[in-house]
């Protein structure tokens, strides 16, 4: 609602100067918002200013004028899901709260420590609060695994599910996260490589999951061709109608099965581009990205997993190492970094590499 206050009016001019002037007298009310027209503002006050201020303020700022004024109300500031929880667990197991949440459509993730597992349905509860938007909950309850790379979710407060759309820049993507994996922390580097695509060409996307590389490519450009492809059928399902939700069926074909058996069976020297996003085990097929590019070699993005005991330099060693006993050749590096932590003393990192 709004709220009659009293306040100084003051050309624009010397705006600024008055609220840093005000402040400084403690006399500004923060809970209302500085109002404004075209050739004054508004500075509401908490109480009538002494003679003494008064007199002071003028002596900085011609023609002030103390008045009445209505004010809108300053909208309140959500208070974080972190702070919505200090009045509820203790200080020492509060510092234990993991600060990041993913969140992917209208689910948000979270990942709970032990020590914490006791208060995991307040804590739910808490992020459905501080976050409107937000229908779901979800906590990790163990780490990505398997040939599909899918992990397994407990359910904490909101609809019990897992699925959802989520949408990334122009795109929007059918999602389950317990039956394929998909990361939003990836958002970056599916438009950072998207942005790289030139008209005319032809990608293949290994391990393309719900089709985030794909899709946003096909979206993003007027004459390409995607083949997308992945081993996982649920992933597969769902790259299908995400292909038909963006309307770019003319450009992304979506192939069922093991990333090596697709290249020998249908996609042998078709491309100018690999995208290699399985950073678990990427090196092991670096021999079907050899296969897959043109006969003039072309473009790969390959990610992987380093820790602190290794590096980035090492990374490149081991997949430059990996192509030449393809009878390949890494003619440059173009560009490398990491990408994300994955795990205390663990990132996942990028190579961008012209292979010759």
């Amino acid at each position: 609602m709004p709220q009659e206050s009293i306040c100084i009016k003051v050309r624009k001019v010397y705006g600024e100067k008055t609220i840093i002037l005000a402040k400084k007298l403690e006399m500004v009310n923060l809970q209302l918002k500085i109002g404004r027209n075209a050739a004054f503002i508004y500075i509401p006050l908490i109480r009538q200013p002494q003679d003494d201020e008064l007199k002071a303020l003028k002596k900085h700022v011609p023609d002030l004028e103390i008045l009445m004024y209505l004010f809108p109300e300053k909208k309140k500031r959500i208070k974080t899901f972190v702070e919505l929880l200090e009045d509820k667990i203790s200080t020492h197991l509060l510092a234990s709260l993991p600060r990041a949440i993913d969140f992917v459509g209208d689910i948000a993730i979270i990942e709970i420590p032990p020590e914490l597992n006791a208060y995991k349905i307040v804590i739910g509860e808490t992020i459905l609060k501080a976050h409107k938007n937000v229908r779901t909950v979800l906590a990790k309850a163990g780490a990505v695994s398997g040939t599909y790379r899918t992990r397994n979710f407990d359910v904490i407060a909101g609809e019990p599910k897992t699925d959802t759309i989520h949408k990334e820049y122009s795109c929007q993507y059918y999602v389950d996260l317990a039956k394929a994996y998909f990361s939003p922390r990836l958002s970056y580097e599916h438009k950072r490589v998207a942005s790289l695509i030139k008209e005319g060409e032809a990608i293949v996307d290994l391990f393309a999951g719900v089709g985030p590389f794909a899709v946003l490519i096909a979206k993003t450009h007027q004459n390409v061709k995607i083949y997308a492809v992945d081993v996982n059928p649920h992933a597969l399902a769902f790259l299908k109608r995400n292909i038909i939700l963006n309307r770019v069926e003319d450009k992304v074909h979506p192939i069922l099965g093991d990333a090596r058996n697709a290249v020998r069976d249908k996609l042998s020297r078709v491309a100018d581009r690999v995208i290699m996003n399985l950073p678990e085990n990427a090196i092991e097929f670096v021999d079907a990205a050899c296969e897959v590019l043109k006969p003039k070699g072309g473009t790969v993005h390959y990610y992987s997993f380093v820790s602190t005991s290794d590096s980035l330099e090492n990374v490149k060693f081991r997949f430059t190492e990996t192509v030449e006993n393809m009878g390949k050749k890494v003619e440059k590096i173009l560009f490398s970094r990491l990408v994300r932590e994955t795990a205390p003393y663990q990132w996942q990192v990028v190579l961008d590499a012209k292979i010759h």
